[in-house]
């Protein structure tokens, strides 16, 4: 009896084993069909043998879930009506049983972002309102912030909040405080991508070559940071009229009573009032004493340099400048301060500490090339100061350009702006007429002044 139980067994296992190893076989056909169809772009042709595959075996492959997000994108793009809409929740299907198949690859926030990109981009489709939208992404943004990666993401969820408060739905101080919820997160991504891309630049400047995969990684870090300089571009530009010193002081002024001892929000208050030169108003100086107070730190040193700058008392000012920027350790919060003392000094006519402070952000964040133009432009509008004769002075113009396509190098993002603001500073330059008739070409010029240095006069070839 025991013998023949133990020969029931075996044959079922058997069969099992058959049924198990015939569906694999089943699958793999499947997925090598839809696979190849989708590196064809021949999304239909994969559609059927995805679903299979999609069906009977949803830990199979890793690739049912990439791949099929682009079946469906392109099933969604090329459908309307109900049969669009169909196409769209099974996208967000698609996402859940990835994260619950695959969670080491898809993480809950990703895949909460995915699922507001697509109800954004597909808004009228589905009947959504602007606050669904907006809620969608506040959601990822509260629960999931890490995670809160997307460029786009980040924009719609700002520009969906002024949205609102135009149509009556919130106030004033929601969108001054998501302009700063979303700020704050690029600056986060922007110093982790920026440290990424150090690491890289510093192998290559030692004289080791990047592996293929860490020059990918480069070329992602040079392009996000790319993208979010020219979202926070156009955040500024979306906020408009709306953040501006006749708003901002009466609401500062009647909330300050209450937040006078919260380090967080004096700090964006300050900051605001600072970004958006509102400094004259007795209320920037009451803000950074408090600010300097409740939460004491690099930040709130230099913003007591900037009252006491307004104040006369330079020296002074000078001293609290040095010691905001020797209390900052981390070298890209170093370098953003760097850049915020340089262009302070730039806006005084203090070029030459205004380059100082250029050439730290430089050292401590090479991967940033905005330094060099903002050198540059100082270069080209002392050009008339430096030089004994005419001659001489515009040949600073060269000078100018030089450094400024330092910028394009570094930073491939500014290599069109680069380019751009040295051909402008070259055509301020001697014409080879001038360099043939005053028999320069090919000659060293030394340039006086806070410059310095020296350049070398184009030859006529």
């Amino acid at each position: 009896m025991k013998t023949r139980t133990t020969l029931i067994i075996a044959a079922l296992l058997m069969v099992t084993n058959f049924s198990f190893a015939q569906q694999n076989e089943e699958c793999m056909l499947n997925l090598t069909m839809f696979n190849d169809a989708v590196k064809s772009k021949n999304y239909d042709d994969a559609y059927e043998p995805w679903m299979k595959v999609r069906k009977q075996c949803p830990k199979f492959n890793i690739a049912i879930y990439k791949r099929g997000e682009k079946i469906l994108d392109h099933k969604i793009e090329n459908s309307t009506g109900a049969e669009k809409t169909a196409f769209i929740s099974d996208y967000m299907d698609l996402l859940d049983a990835a994260g619950e198949n695959f969670p080491s690859k898809y993480s809950k926030g990703e895949i909460e972002e995915e699922k507001a990109l697509k109800k954004y981009e597909n808004q009228k489709d589905l009947g959504l309102t602007d606050y669904q939208i907006f809620e969608a992404f506040d959601l990822e943004f509260k629960n999931y912030r890490s995670d809160f990666t997307s460029t786009k993401g980040l924009y719609v969820y700002f520009t969906k909040t002024v949205d609102l408060f135009k149509a009556g739905q919130f106030e004033i101080q929601k969108v001054f405080d998501k302009y700063d919820d979303v700020n704050d997160q690029l600056d986060d991504l922007n110093e982790k991508y920026a440290k990424s891309l150090n690491k890289l630049i510093e192998k290559e400047t030692a004289g080791n070559a990047l592996s293929k995969t860490q020059g990918k990684y480069k070329t992602f870090y040079q392009k996000s940071l790319e993208a979010n300089s020219k979202i926070a571009g156009s955040l500024d530009t979306y906020i408009g009229d709306l953040a501006n010193c006749e708003n901002l002081i009466p609401l500062y002024r009647k909330d300050f009573p209450t937040y006078k001892d919260d380090g967080a929000w004096l700090k964006r208050a300050v900051s605001k009032m600072y970004n958006k030169d509102c400094t004259d108003d007795p209320l920037y100086v009451e803000l950074v004493k408090a600010y300097d107070q409740a939460d004491p730190s690099a930040e709130t040193k230099y913003f007591v340099s900037t009252v006491l700058r307004k104040q006369g008392k330079n020296s002074e000012a000078d001293k609290y400048v040095r010691e905001s920027y020797d209390l900052q350790t981390d070298p890209i919060k170093k370098a953003r301060m760097a850049k915020k003392i340089a262009n302070d000094f730039k806006r005084s006519g203090s070029y030459g500490s205004a380059r100082t402070y250029y050439r730290e952000a430089l050292a401590l964040n090479p991967s940033d090339g905005t330094p060099h133009l903002q050198i540059a432009s100082m270069y080209a509008k002392s050009a008339n100061n430096c030089g004994d004769n005419a001659f001489n002075k515009r040949a600073v113009f060269w000078y100018a350009a030089q450094e400024a396509l330092k910028a394009g190098r570094v930073d491939p993002g500014l290599k069109s702006n680069a380019t751009k603001s040295a051909a402008s500073y070259n055509a301020n330059a001697p014409t080879k007429g001038e360099i043939f008739s005053q028999n320069m070409a090919g000659k060293t010029i030394t340039i006086g002044c806070w410059i310095g240095g020296s350049v070398k006069v184009p030859s006529l070839d």
